[in-house]
């Protein structure tokens, strides 16, 4: 594969990222094209997902035709999954809300790490793999979800890039908007989006060799995955956690539901602060803002399993 003449005209990072793609036999060529594209003009790619990139109305057609080269098909990775829904593209593209703890751990791995098939993780037919090779290397990108909205949320870089050979790839061809950090500095970037009271994402994408690349800080007012899964299309996995309210220790202020990225949390008609279970992800960022400790965050299996590093 190393002796390819298309890899005479690929930067170094593009090539690694060939490379890899090519070790997996289920990774056709339209994938790694997919992959590319996706992660050369994220802005382009996400700008047209949401649909408010400038050029949108001009490349419909490219976008019709390319969702026809590419119909939503089940694809079976295992035999009990003839038994999961159809396929659709959320199955190529997810991610699931995780607590800030489970964040600061992804970025705080300090040796390779493998771990495959979490179908029970991520609940998903395809992308849902941990595969990290030097995971020190974290870029972190402005975020292409927020740059073509008329007043986003700020700041814009805390899109964290995790790993080879991702992390390269965008700092190479985004030398604007991307930059390396420690994992000291992701650490610092998670606790502040935190405080801001945005949700914590894990991305897995087909198209990026069926694995975890990202972690995305995500706001209901500008993120493309959570405006969609609010429409309806499943993108997004809970944590595996729900949100309980002590009400001996609740006041009934409502300053958490300003900050429920969900829509999870409400009064009831008794006055109690109530949380709507099928809303909420699990993500944790209400507990951080309860200033009178009164909620948590407990396990809840029917939601699914949590990520646990």
């Amino acid at each position: 594969m190393k002796n390819n003449p298309m890899r005479w005209f690929m930067s170094k990072t593009t090539k690694d990222f060939y490379d890899v793609s090519r070790q997996r036999k289920e990774h056709t060529f339209s994938k790694f094209l997919h992959g590319y594209i996706y992660a050369r003009f994220p802005y382009l790619y996400i700008g047209m997902g949401k649909g408010d990139h400038p050029w949108r109305k001009r490349v419909e057609p490219l976008i019709t035709f390319w969702n026809k080269l590419n119909p939503p098909q089940h694809i079976p990775s295992r035999e009990h999954d003839v038994n999961l829904p159809s396929h659709t593209h959320a199955d190529e593209y997810h991610g699931k809300a995780i607590p800030l703890q489970t964040a600061k751990e992804l970025v705080s791995i300090k040796e390779p790490i493998q771990i495959e098939d979490l179908e029970k993780v991520v609940p998903y037919t395809q992308a849902r793999a941990i595969i990290m090779e030097n995971p020190d290397h974290i870029a972190v990108l402005d975020c292409p979800c927020r740059a073509y909205v008329e007043n986003p949320c700020l700041p814009m870089d805390v899109c964290l890039i995790v790993g080879e050979p991702f992390a390269s790839f965008i700092v190479e061809h985004q030398p604007n908007k991307s930059r390396w950090i420690s994992q000291k500095e992701a650490i610092q970037i998670l606790e502040q989006e935190d405080q801001r009271g945005h949700v914590h994402h894990a991305f897995f994408k087909e198209a990026m060799l069926g694995r975890f690349y990202a972690i995305c800080n995500c706001c209901d007012c500008c993120c493309g995955a959570m405006m969609y899964h609010k429409q309806g299309v499943p993108m997004l996995a809970s944590s595996g956690y729900l949100a309980e309210i002590d009400q001996d220790l609740c006041l009934q202020c409502g300053s958490c539901h300003s900050y429920c990225q969900f829509g999870a949390l409400n009064f009831s008609d008794s006055g109690e602060n109530q949380v709507d279970t099928e809303l909420c992800m699990g993500c944790g960022i209400c507990v951080s803002k309860c200033d009178q400790s009164a909620i948590e965050l407990v396990l809840s299996p029917e939601k699914g399993i949590p990520l646990e590093i």
